[in-house]
This record gives C-alpha cells, structure tokens and sequence, in this order.
C-alpha cells in the first residue's frame, strides 16, 4: 500500500512539475490609427501530435475587452505547442499573422500583437513619361509603414504606359512606392507614395 502511494505520488509530481504558469496578454489593434480593436474573438489552443495525428483542443477562449486586450495566466504543458488565434474584423486586407505560437518571434515575453488594416480602393496607372526608348526598363515594389517592401514586379519595357480600369483593394494607410529606371542616360531610382483611407477611392499614377 505504501509502495503504491509513493509511485501515485510521483507521478502526481512529474505530471504537475511538466506544467508552468504561463501570463498571456493579447492585443488586437489597427496598425494605421493605432486604435484598438475590441469585442474580437480570441482562443489559445494546444496542439499535441499522437499516433492519429494531430490533435487540438481550444484550452480557454474569449472576447478582447474594451481596450482590445485580453490577459490572463494558465498552467501549460511546455511539452506540447500552443497557439493563439484572434478573428479578423470586418474589412480587412492586411494581418500580421493569423495565429501565433508561444516561444516564436511573435511572443514578446508573453505578449501577442495582432495587426488587422482595413481596407480601401487603389485604382493605379504606370506612365513613362520621360521615354527614351524601347531599351527602358522599369521596375517597382511598395511596402506599408507596417510592414516591408514586397517583391520587384516584373519589368516594364520600352516607353510603357498602363491605365487602370477597375479599383482593387488593398490595406489602407501610406502607400510607399521605389522604382528603379534604367535608360540609355543611366540607372535612378524613384520613390513616390499615396494614402489610402479606409474605404476610400484613390486613383494614383506613377510617373517615371
């Protein structure tokens, strides 16, 4: 009876020493006005592999409170991944990540900021307008103040113009443009920008 005490006990032990308290602070925000988002859906779910594959159970969901922040403290299992999740609001054309984990780049010593941007219309046109052959050669790429600039397009040619028919949408805020121009005169990089408002419509020309 001792014997079978002592094993229960240490079992108990290992299985309560695996787990650590764990403080969890999310924010949901919108990276072009800097305000909050609240009333957002938030879950933290466990991800455990067994031999049917893998396995996820929602451990404690929620709404962000009036400020778009949820913070508590829950006793995990390090051995297993966990990962935290928000719904995106309406309107959006830009996340940072729709989920993230604990222990990734995204975890700033428990904390977790979510970036959603609305979305708004771009109508753009392309224009050479200082032409000096069917040898220029034009490229572009664009970022937002809240993230990194994209790939390169691929190449425009010759004395190349395109007008745009149709409104696209993209994340709103600071459009900010570089392109690079290659001519027989020589090589100059060009950097424009535009802002896009929520559920705006802006026609843009870039001109090089």
């Amino acid at each position: 009876m001792c014997l079978k005490y002592i094993v229960l006990c240490s079992l108990l032990l290992l299985l309560f020493s695996c787990k650590k308290e764990e403080n969890i602070h999310i924010v949901a925000l919108n990276p072009v006005t800097g305000e909050h988002y609240a009333g957002l859906t938030y879950y933290l779910v466990q991800q455990k592999t067994t031999s049917n594959g893998e396995e996820n159970t929602t451990l404690k969901t929620g709404t962000l409170n009036s400020n778009g922040e949820a913070i508590f403290s829950i006793k995990l299992n390090r051995k297993h991944a966990y990962v935290i999740r928000v719904e995106e609001p309406e309107n959006t054309c830009y996340n940072k990540s729709i989920q993230m984990y604990l222990d990734s780049p995204y975890d700033e010593d428990g904390k977790f900021t979510f970036e959603f941007a609305p979305c708004g219309n771009l109508k753009m046109n392309i224009n050479n307008v200082n032409c000096e052959g069917s040898t220029d050669n034009m490229r572009f790429r664009f970022k937002y103040p809240y993230f990194e600039f994209e790939g390169w397009s691929t190449e425009r040619i010759g004395c190349y113009n395109f007008i745009s028919t149709d409104y696209v949408k993209v994340p709103s805020g600071w459009r900010i443009f570089e392109c690079t121009v290659t001519r027989p005169s020589g090589t100059s990089l060009i950097k424009d920008s535009v802002f896009v408002p929520e559920n705006g419509n802006v026609d843009f020309s870039l001109n090089y």
